[in-house]
C-alpha cells in the first residue's frame, strides 16, 4: 500500500509510521509544522506540512488532496482529531483514495463524552452515573451531588481540564474555570476508585482486527501515560466488540476507549469513561506485521497484546520523575533497567531529535502560557463539536442528533 499517515507529531503515529513502513508499505507524513516527530522518520517516503485542518479546513483539504494525487496513495491514515475533518470532507478527496476511518455521523458520536454514555449505555457497556451540564450553576449542583466527583468537558483529551475533589489532581483546576455551555456541556461522574485502563483496537467492515489493553504505568502530571504496560483484554475486548455493532454497519478505523478498573487483579470490573476514535499508544505494544494485516483486514480472528509487554516514552519518564523526584526517581531508575523504549530497535533515533520542535509549536500556539502548553500540543488539529467548514447537508444533520442525544 501507499499510505498517508496524518498528524504525525504524536508518539504513536511515528509507530505507526515505523511498523507500516518496515513491512514493505510506501507511507508518506503529513502535520501543520514541519519539526513533527514523525515526519523525519527513515522509514518514510516523503512528508508534506499542511494548513490547520481547524482553522483552515478547505486550505489543509486542497493540500492534503493534491499530495494524495502526486504521489498515488492509496490509503489515509488520520491518527488525531483531523479523522472529524477528513470524514467530513470525505468526498471532497481524490477518487479512489480510502479514507481509513468511519463515518463522521459515528465519529461525532464517539467522540462527544455526553453522547457516548447513551451510546455505550445502549450497548451494554458499563458506565459510571453521568451528570450532564450545561451552565456553571447545573456544574455546582452536581458536583454537591457527589461526595467524591469527576468532571471534564464534553470535548476534551489527554487527561487536561479535569476537575475534581479526590486523587492527585483535586483543586488542580477551579472551578471558576469551568464554564460548561449547551454547546460546549460538561460531564460529572462519582468519581471510580481505581487504575485506568485503556485500550487501542482497529477494526475493519464492523469486526475488531487487533486489540490491545493497557496500564499507564507512568504518567506525566498525573495526566498523559508515558509508560504502557499490556493487561489480559478479554473484558475490553468483548465490550468494544459491542460498542462497534452499535454502530453503522461496516465500521472501519482505528478506535480507543479509556476504562475505570474498580475489581481486582484477578476479577477485573471496567467502567468505561471515555472513547477516541483514533489512535493511541496501545499501537504501540503490538507487532508490525500484525498491524500492517489488522488494517488491511487480514486477520481471521483479532489478535491482542500479550499482557506483561511493557514500553515507555524514555525522555519523558525522565523529564516526568524530576518534577517529583522523590517519589518518582526510585521507578524511574528501574523503568530504565527494565522497560524498553518505544524507539528501541528502529534504529530511527533522528525522529525523536526533533521532540522539542512539538513543545515549542505547543507553547506558540499557547501564547507561551507554560501551563496551558500540554493542552495547546493539539489545538490546531482537534474538534470539539463545531460545525466544518463545507460538511454536507446530512453530516449536519447527524451533528445536530448527535447534540440531541445528549439529553
Amino acid at each position: 500500500m501507499r499510505v498517508l499517515v496524518t498528524s504525525s507529531r504524536n508518539t504513536f503515529a511515528l509507530d505507526l509510521i515505523r511498523k507500516l513502513g518496515s513491512v514493505g508499505h510506501t507511507v508518506f507524513a503529513s502535520d501543520t509544522y514541519d519539526g513533527a516527530v514523525g515526519s523525519h522518520s527513515r522509514f518514510l517516503a516523503g512528508h508534506l506540512t499542511t494548513p490547520s485542518p481547524r482553522f483552515e479546513t478547505d486550505a489543509f483539504i486542497a493540500a492534503v488532496s493534491a499530495y494524495v494525487t502526486e504521489h498515488d496513495i492509496d490509503l489515509i491514515i488520520p491518527t488525531f482529531e483531523e479523522v472529524f475533518h477528513l470524514a467530513a470532507r470525505a468526498t471532497d478527496l481524490p477518487a479512489g483514495t480510502r479514507l481509513y476511518a468511519g463515518r463522521f455521523s459515528d465519529l461525532a458520536r464517539l467522540h462527544d463524552k455526553a453522547s457516548f454514555q447513551r451510546l455505550a449505555q445502549d450497548a451494554g457497556v458499563p458506565i459510571p452515573e453521568t451528570v450532564v451540564v450545561t451552565s456553571p450553576d447545573e456544574l455546582r449542583t452536581a458536583i454537591d451531588h457527589f461526595p467524591r466527583y469527576f468532571a471534564r468537558a464534553a470535548f476534551s483529551r489527554g487527561g487536561v481540564g479535569l476537575l475534581t475533589n479526590t486523587g492527585p489532581l483535586a483543586g488542580k483546576v477551579p472551578i471558576e474555570d469551568c464554564v460548561p455551555t449547551p454547546e460546549q456541556p460538561w460531564l460529572v461522574q462519582p468519581f471510580v476508585d481505581g487504575p485506568m485502563v485503556c485500550t487501542y483496537s482497529v477494526v475493519v467492515a464492523g469486526r475488531v482486527q487487533a486489540h490491545t489493553t493497557y496500564k499507564a504505568a507512568e504518567q506525566w502530571a498525573h495526566s498523559t501515560a508515558i509508560a504502557f504496560v499490556a493487561v489480559d483484554s478479554t473484558d475490553t475486548l468483548r465490550y468494544t466488540q459491542q460498542l462497534v455493532d452499535a454502530l453503522d454497519p461496516g465500521f472501519t478505523g482505528q478506535i480507543s476507549f479509556d476504562f475505570v478498573d474498580h475489581g481486582t487483579d484477578a476479577a477485573p470490573d471496567y467502567k468505561i469513561i471515555e472513547c477516541n476514535p483514533r489512535p493511541t499508544n496501545g499501537v504501540i505494544l503490538l507487532d508490525a506485521d500484525d498491524v500492517s494485516k489488522a488494517i488491511q483486514g487480514e486477520l481471521a480472528a483479532p489478535v491482542v497484546a500479550i499482557p506483561g509487554t511493557q514500553r515507555q516514552i524514555t525522555l519523558a519518564v525522565i523529564a516526568d520523575a524530576f518534577t517529583e523526584p522523590l517519589s518518582h526517581l526510585p521507578k524511574t531508575l528501574h523503568d530504565l533497567l527494565t522497560v524498553r523504549d518505544v524507539g528501541a530497535g528502529w534504529w530511527d533515533d533522528a525522529a525523536m531529535l526533533w521532540s522539542p520542535a512539538t513543545i515549542v509549536h505547543g507553547a506558540k500556539i499557547s501564547h507561551g502560557d507554560r501551563k496551558e502548553a500540554l493542552a495547546a500540543l493539539g489545538d490546531d488539529i482537534v474538534w470539539n463539536g463545531e460545525p466544518i467548514a463545507g460538511m454536507s447537508e446530512t453530516d449536519a444533520a447527524a451533528l445536530e442528533a448527535v447534540h440531541a442525544s445528549r439529553a
